[in-house]
């Protein structure tokens, strides 16, 4: 009986055998100069590679207790070519590249821009499934505005929205590629590790910890999140059950306890306005740090210290935030945008919800706030383009994509919506929104497309009017509403 074995991840090992002396120079030279490539995201044009899906990730990383120097780093990642290939390109830019191999066989790269251009020995073709590792290192010295890994006051946190996850690992960085992700983190036994996913494991080895984590859920490469420092893991129980964990610095886990309590109610109210949480685990990373911002990453947001200790905050607008942050696990982390401009499918209803729970809980007028909203709505367009054509961000400062319009510019436009097809019809959309999406990406269209069918009637043109006109429609409902340039209702968005 003739031996039979089971193929492997591409069963092109003969040819590959055969081509690996002199495959990969002959190939380099019939192929064009690398270049960096894209998806073709309007606002990120190099962002995102074409021919494959990337399946799921595992991280390696190893951390040596100083946080301005690289860590040891490996990247392996599974992917399915979507179209023949003779090379692949992965988004990656401020680490150094020791080897790469696909499929287990060393593969020729340079890098491109902030592109890492692969040459495999042999073409893959479109269908096959492809595994590539690259070893290298992961630096988190940088200016903190580029984004990426985050320097805290003991250790390192990630800041990888809109497009910095590819400042830390070889990925396909962008929201309309996600994965599932292993992480293993190695570092100084006397620090903590923690990751977005659940804890699959733990071991010690003389002076050092690996810590794993894995997703149970895919994930855009900008909701990855890893914290190293001095930190205590805080755990309770959220509604069904649900495991909460919170991060926070050792000294600081009694100052912390008011907030870290909240995180229980806040799922249940999230939970009574668009159903079911959607993600396996939830909690709050406080970060030392001074980022300027917060965000909602998969299953445990970053948030800076400073908002729970500056006595400028009140209670309810912490509180609001928090709701925020939370929020955006369902729009934004289980339903991803498919290009950036779609972002205010994730600010619009994470502010929106931020305002309810703020009138629900403090009295604080939903009504009143986007009215001010509407007010500075036309000066807000003019400035940073209507909410679903926003202007590109600075190339060289990303995060000002995240301008009013895409916050309360696009709760504006919610407000707008539940005005024209009335309370218990956008409820129902929300719901249908999250629930007919989950765990994958979509698009303005899609929106429009369901909120149509719910209303029983065509809303292309409202939508028109709402996410692309320059000027601001007429309120529903509020016809003495004004928007004039001047004056802003709130100019400097603090959550993510």
């Amino acid at each position: 009986m003739p031996l039979v074995r089971t193929p492997l991840p591409r069963a092109r090992w003969f040819r590959s055998a055969v081509l690996v002396a002199a495959s990969a120079g002959l190939v380099a030279a019939a192929l064009p100069a690398p270049a960096p490539l894209g998806i073709g995201d309007p606002l990120f044009p190099h962002l995102g590679n074409p021919g494959y899906d990337v399946l799921a990730y595992d991280l390696d990383l190893t951390y040596r207790g100083v946080n301005t120097e690289p860590l040891a780093a490996v990247t392996r990642i599974d992917a399915v070519a979507t179209e023949d290939l003779e090379r692949l390109n992965l988004d990656f830019t401020h680490g150094t590249v020791s080897a790469v191999t696909v499929d287990g066989l060393p593969a020729a790269h340079t890098g491109s821009g902030e592109d890492l251009v692969i040459t495999p020995v042999a073409p893959i073709d479109a269908g096959e499934s492809v595994e590539i590792t690259v070893t290298h290192t992961s630096d988190p010295s940088g200016p903190a505005d580029t984004g990426g890994w985050v320097r805290t006051g003991d250790g390192l946190a990630m800041a990888n929205q809109a497009d910095a996850a590819h400042r830390v690992f070889p990925s396909n960085d962008h929201p309309a590629d996600k994965a599932y992700f292993t992480f293993r983190i190695t570092a100084p036994s006397e620090l903590t590790a923690v990751a977005n996913g659940l804890p699959a494991g733990r071991v010690t080895r003389g002076a050092t910890t690996t810590w794993t984590y894995r997703t149970r859920h895919p994930m855009a490469t900008e909701l990855a999140q890893v914290s190293i420092g001095r930190s205590t893991v805080v755990h309770r129980a959220g509604p069904h059950g649900l495991p909460v964990r919170d991060v926070v610095r050792t000294a600081d886990r009694d100052l912390m306890e008011p907030w870290l309590r909240k995180t229980p109610g806040h799922l249940e109210w999230m939970e009574r306005q668009v159903g079911p949480y959607p993600f396996e685990t939830y909690g709050v990373l406080v970060a030392d740090a001074d980022t300027g911002f917060e965000l909602e990453t998969q299953t445990l947001s970053l948030f800076e210290r400073g908002l729970f200790t500056e006595p400028g905050y009140p209670e309810w607008y912490v509180d609001s935030i928090m709701v925020h942050e939370l929020a955006h696990q369902w729009f934004g982390n289980s339903v991803s945008p498919r290009t950036w401009s779609d972002l205010w499918l994730n600010e619009g209803h994470a502010s929106w919800y931020e305002a309810l729970y703020a009138e629900e809980t403090a009295g604080k007028s939903l009504e009143r706030r986007m009215k001010a909203a509407y007010a500075a709505s036309d000066g807000w367009r003019a400035d940073g383009g209507p909410p679903a054509a926003p202007e590109p961000p600075s190339p060289t400062h990303k995060i000002s994509l995240f301008r009013p319009v895409v916050y309360d510019g696009s709760a504006l436009v919610l407000y707008a919506l539940r005005q024209e097809i009335g309370t218990e019809a956008f409820q129902r959309l929300e719901r249908r929104w999250v629930a007919d999406h989950r765990d994958g990406t979509a698009t303005t269209a899609d929106f429009t497309a369901l909120a149509s069918e719910i209303a029983g009637r065509d809303l292309t043109a409202f939508f028109r009017g709402w996410l692309y006109e320059a000027k601001t429609p007429a309120m529903p409902g509020h016809p003495d509403w004004r928007s004039t340039p001047a004056g802003a209702a709130r100019t400097t968005p603090k959550p993510g």
